[in-house]
């Protein structure tokens, strides 16, 4: 099965293009106040309707409330919600009942100890994904370009589907795949060329890079 791609922090319909045309599987919009790849709400309807049928469409939030949430899904109509903040499996739960999108669960990892809850997660979301855990001082939860151990997810199996997230480049996604064993991989910051401004050339040699990658190779 080919590995699953997801472009984060789309900005601009150049952007949103390039994922397109490069084979990504889904198209991240950023809703995270204090990114470099925040949306405004205008902005994120454009977006959406450009790539709406050509990739899956997922707003990211961090801790939302409901009313925030709300005007997301009006503004972007995104096809996944991620929810990349400190919410509880129950906040998770509670999402999902009362909006009824499917929804991405993001999780900090940095050691072993950080998957002991995970099935928690896993009843109450549509998909996972395992970033890096924040560098001390962080002012947001994702998008540094940090990485962690992939061998601490290597041999797990898990009831949902997952991605593999946190400083993955061009030249790493292979091997953190075969390391890993991730079915999906997202990445943001190290396909572009300044901060929040995507390259086209790089989101389409990431993508090739990891559709060529062997899930579970020897690293």
């Amino acid at each position: 099965m080919a590995v699953l791609v997801k472009i984060c922090g789309i900005t601009t319909a150049e952007a949103a293009d390039a994922a397109v045309r490069a084979g990504a599987d889904m198209a991240g919009l950023m809703f995270r106040a204090g990114s470099p790849r925040l949306v405004s709400l205008e902005q994120a309807a454009s977006l959406a309707a450009r790539m709406r049928g050509r990739v899956r469409l997922v707003a990211v939030l961090s801790d939302p409330t409901d009313e925030a949430l709300a005007a997301v899904l009006d503004a972007a109509r995104p096809d996944m919600v991620q929810l990349h903040g400190a919410e509880t499996p129950a906040r998770v739960a509670a999402i999902r009942a009362r909006f009824g999108a499917p929804l991405i669960k993001a999780v900090a990892v940095a050691e072993p100890a950080d998957l002991a809850g995970i099935g928690a997660y896993e009843d109450a979301a549509d998909m996972l994904m395992f970033d890096a855990r924040p560098p001390s001082g962080a002012t947001r939860e994702g998008g540094h370009g940090a990485a962690f151990d992939w061998q601490i997810l290597r041999g797990r199996r898990f009831s949902k589907p997952w991605l593999l997230a946190g400083g993955l480049t061009l030249d790493n996604v292979a091997r953190a795949i075969g390391v890993s064993e991730a079915p999906g991989v997202d990445v943001s910051s190290s396909v572009e060329s300044a901060p929040g401004v995507k390259s086209a050339e790089m989101i389409a040699a990431f993508v090739s890079a990891a559709r060529n990658a062997r899930v579970g190779a020897a690293a």
